[in-house]
């Protein structure tokens, strides 16, 4: 139990790289008339071995602001940050990507470059040493090729490197597709993916620890790599995805997270009648205190004090939700998510509760939260899903909240949620669509996806096309940042939504950093279009 007494406070606004500038907020207030929460801290878990540097490479731009996270998420319908007269301008690059004007010398594409390749880097220093046993080389190599997939992803032709300190040629899309495509083969012993492939023989094992590498995992990201192939080469491997997919599903050894898989909430209010006591499905699945779910296959380890950044609390939320949590430190108000986005759920969709704040705030004594800086006419803060525009003047407290990995009281600026990067949850819908795609017949993905919707307490549905199925994924998959991703092997990256015109498709995939191509000496070509 922790308690925290009576205090006054004069937060401001924490400024850094690539984030909201030119604003100082000053709330003067209560956070709290002594609390007592039973519970916590939430977190721990996490796993301590020779691979831990490689792994925590994961935690870099997956759910923080300015890297991988951003670049998928943002460039997408479901969010944006809108600029609040100097506040979140940044010069133009968060409009820039909302719009898909970005360019070579964009910040947040060159940091998501040079991150991953960093984390390449210590896979590359592991593999090359002698201390790591035949498991954990194996473990290494898939980690490796997924942060290559996110290259793939993003910009398509790269250099494969595999010895520190060494250079490589730069790669064509299908080439890097194939590197992938043999280093999670090898890691699980087999030479492709078909319907009677024995996966038993796999190094990589099956014990469950999902901050490690498992068979399971490795087939996972397999799964996902298959269903963006067409994509990638040229050529669709939509059954290979599903065959990979449904592998996992069938094992049994995960489940989804359903009724009566549930932990404390540890943001309940004990004020604020309307705060469960317990977090329950698949809200369940993104909470504080979410290690060890049953739905999580590979995941990324947070914890606010030893597994740093992931700071959706203070991304998305608006400074004075501070007194909601309790949070040592003022929130940023960037994130928001769009009204379209939002108005797709269905009324009674579990999900649309979980993943987003909306309408007046209280706080943690259950008041109503004042801004008094408000530029509407209440001083009440009230999320809206209404954004009045992008630039340059958004409303301060316009947009939905994202609030899908929960938050605690007491929270710091990192928060413990672990993120999953395979879960069971997507790999029905990754079966779904291969099976759908693969046969020219999407009904074929009816049973899987209403498997997805009876955990969301939503009606079957009776038909899909592929224009509902993005939208249910969307549903499921909101802030998990695989949108970008999805809206390209589903046809509709290129058009229009809220502020955001038609885009052209070379586009999809990123531009090169201009500070690579400089440093390169003529070894990096830039993608054509840009």
């Amino acid at each position: 139990m922790k308690s925290l007494k009576k205090y006054l406070v004069y937060p401001c606004i924490l400024l850094m790289a690539s984030a909201c500038t030119d604003l100082e907020e000053n709330l003067k207030g209560d956070i709290t008339t002594d609390i007592s929460i039973p519970g916590l801290p939430g977190g721990g878990g996490g796993t301590s071995d020779v691979l831990g540097a490689a792994f925590a490479g994961l935690r870099t731009g997956t759910a923080n602001h300015g890297s991988y996270y951003s670049v998928q998420e943002i460039t997408s319908d479901e969010m944006c940050i809108a600029a609040k007269g100097g506040d979140w301008f940044d010069g133009g690059i968060l409009v820039e990507l909302h719009r898909h004007t970005y360019t070579p010398g964009h910040t947040m594409i060159k940091d998501t470059w040079n991150n991953t390749y960093g984390a390449i880097n210590t896979c590359n220093e592991l593999l090359a040493g002698t201390s790591i046993d035949d498991n954990q080389r194996a473990q290494t190599r898939a980690l490796r090729a997924y942060f290559y997939m996110r290259l793939l992803d993003l910009y398509g032709n790269v250099k494969i490197i595999t010895t520190p300190g060494t250079d490589a040629p730069q790669s064509n899309r299908a080439a890097v597709f194939a590197f992938v495509e043999s280093e999670l083969l090898a890691a699980l012993g087999v030479s492709e993916v078909t319907a009677g492939t024995d996966f038993s023989g796999s190094v990589l094992g099956t014990a469950v620890n999902a901050y490690r590498i498992n068979t399971y995992s490795a087939l996972g990201l397999l799964a996902k790599l298959y269903l963006n192939s067409e994509v990638y080469t040229g050529t669709p491997r939509f059954d290979k995805a599903a065959i990979a997919a449904g592998y996992v599903i069938d094992s049994g050894v995960y489940r989804l997270c359903g009724d009566g898989c549930k932990v404390p909430n540890l943001g309940k209010r004990p004020a604020v009648a309307t705060d469960p006591v317990e977090l329950e499905g698949y809200a369940a699945v993104f909470a504080p205190n979410n290690e060890n779910n049953p739905e999580h296959i590979f995941s990324v380890f947070y914890d606010e004090v030893t597994g740093p950044d992931m700071n959706f609390s203070q991304m998305n939320l608006h400074y004075s939700s501070q007194f909601t949590y309790n949070f040592q430190n003022q929130p940023w108000n960037g994130y928001a998510t769009l009204e379209e986005f939002y108005n797709s759920y269905e009324d009674g969709d579990a999900r649309k509760k979980n993943n987003f704040l909306v309408g007046n705030q209280l706080d943690f004594g259950g008041s109503a939260i004042l801004d008094y800086a408000s530029d509407d006419d209440d001083i009440q803060l009230s999320y809206t899903p209404r954004i009045n525009e992008l630039a340059p003047n958004a409303l301060r407290e316009s947009g939905a909240r994202g609030s899908k990995f929960s938050f605690k009281q007491l929270g710091r600026d990192n928060m413990s949620n672990d993120y999953p990067i395979v879960r069971l949850g997507e790999l029905y819908l990754i079966r779904a669509e291969g099976l759908a795609r693969a046969a020219g017949n999407w009904d074929l993905a009816l049973p899987d996806v209403n498997a997805i919707r009876a955990r969301a307490k939503v009606a079957d549905l009776s038909s899909l096309t592929a224009e509902s199925f993005l939208a249910e994924r969307g549903r499921e998959m909101f802030m998990e940042g695989v949108r970008r991703t999805d809206l390209i092997r589903l046809g509709k990256y290129n058009g229009t939504w809220w502020e955001k015109p038609a885009s052209p498709a070379h586009v999809n995939i990123f531009p090169i950093p201009q500070s690579q191509i400089d440093a390169a000496n003529g070894t990096l070509a830039q993608n054509p279009g840009y």
